[in-house]
């Protein structure tokens, strides 16, 4: 017996045949079972459409391709596809179509055809256009599930090469940076530096389509621990990330306020100018990028002044909402629009790009930061945390997340 293509399993069913003999002694029946091989249907399912009842076919979006021409194709007629756009444009606008996006055109098995299409807009939404018995279209999403996993590794070159060879993803790494954005420079990371992490991973219909939260981590750089914990804050009610102490892992500046190639020139009393050729003190970090680099404000607070300065050409100084501190940017090619004094900017916001204006050898950025009117250096501060737990809900924090440590901890890097 020849088994058709979509036959995946076969069940056995028992056929009992009477046989009649006798032999010189009595007549006596005997019952013969004999095993005949009776295959089972199992049919294909596409999104929750049976190929029992539809034919299936599937394409993906080409450049330049509307819904009108695929759907034109299959033969909806002008009127059905002006009802989908007016009708229903607020369930979905179709002319949110993307090239590479994957679609399925099923067609009934009757004698009419009649027609649907099934359009993959993400991994997780499907939007399904409906041209049996009547027009309709509606939105799927699909159930996302996550689980949690871990990983270990040690930096030899680069964060990102480090997570790449791991087989993590590229989302992970920028995910990492933010989380120690205040308390680790990534332009620093020194070799054998190691990180244990506990993610989450989210799939659909088993496949992997993303990462998720990151829920504990320990980097370990130039030999100190630094855990991360997600809790949820008991004011708020919102998570966010703690130390092992329970800080917060966000501070009240940012570590750097931009991404640099190098640093070319450190805090100090005592520097030779490149210029003048004297020796003066040098307040600040000079951070080497190229013209046009983003800079971003390295906390929350209130442009005092946004323009132009002998020597120091295009600054920003800001004054920050917490203590007395004031920060500076030096040399700037040009403001981000908006930007002028008395604006408040929030930590993380762009303010200007990076330049070569004023007393200046070649591009880069001259960060100054000043607490009580006193300089300090950028690269040595010990900065607040924001909002800790508080002192009374401490012991039960350190209770919650030990599971999660106890787990970092057992990781081999």
């Amino acid at each position: 017996m020849k088994i058709p293509r979509y036959l995946l399993k076969s069940t056995y069913i028992l056929i009992v045949f009477t046989v009649f003999s006798c032999n010189q002694e009595k007549n006596q029946d005997e019952k013969v079972t004999a095993v005949v091989e009776e295959p089972i249907v199992v049919y294909k399912n596409i999104h929750g459409f049976s190929e029992k009842d539809y034919e299936f076919d599937s394409s993906f979006v080409k450049s330049g391709e509307s819904f009108g021409e695929i759907l034109q194709r299959m033969d909806i007629s002008y009127s059905s596809i002006n009802k989908l756009s007016t009708t229903y444009k607020d369930v979905y606008d179709i002319r949110r179509i993307y090239p590479g996006d994957k679609y399925y055109t099923l067609r009934t098995k009757d004698s009419l055809k009649s027609a649907k299409l099934i359009y993959q807009h993400s991994p997780t939404e499907l939007v399904v256009m409906n041209f049996v018995d009547s027009v309709s279209l509606y939105v799927v999403n699909k159930p996302i599930t996550i689980k949690l996993k871990e990983s270990a590794g040690v930096i030899k070159y680069s964060l990102w090469e480090s997570f790449i060879k791991n087989n993590l993803t590229p989302a992970l790494v920028s995910n990492v940076a933010n989380l120690y954005a205040w308390t680790i420079d990534f332009f620093d990371i020194q070799n054998d530096d190691y990180y244990k992490i506990i993610y989450e991973a989210k799939y659909v219909d088993g496949q992997f389509i993303g990462v998720g939260k990151i829920k504990a981590m320990l980097f370990n750089h130039k030999g100190k621990d630094m855990y991360a914990f997600r809790y949820a804050s008991p004011e708020d009610k919102v998570e966010h990330y703690y130390d092992e102490n329970g800080e917060s892992m966000q501070r009240a500046l940012l570590s750097a306020p931009l991404e640099y190639v190098r640093i070319s020139s450190k805090f100090s009393h005592r520097r030779l100018h490149p210029i003048k050729k004297i020796y003066r003190p040098h307040f600040g970090v000079d951070y080497a990028a190229p013209t046009g680099t983003e800079v971003v404000t390295t906390g929350d607070g209130k442009v005092i002044f946004a323009g132009w300065s002998p020597g120091a050409g295009y600054m920003i100084k800001i004054k920050h909402t917490f203590g007395n501190v004031v920060t500076k940017y030096l040399h700037l090619s040009k403001f981000q629009k908006g930007i002028k004094k008395g604006v408040f900017v929030e930590q993380g916001e762009k303010i200007a790009e990076v330049g070569s204006t004023g007393l200046s050898t070649g591009p880069h950025l001259d960060y100054r930061v000043y607490i009580n009117d006193k300089p300090v250096d950028p690269l040595k501060m010990d900065i607040p945390s924001k909002d800790p737990i508080p002192d009374s809900l401490k012991e039960k924090y350190l209770k919650d997340i030990l599971v999660l440590r106890k787990n970092l901890d057992k990781l081999e890097p």
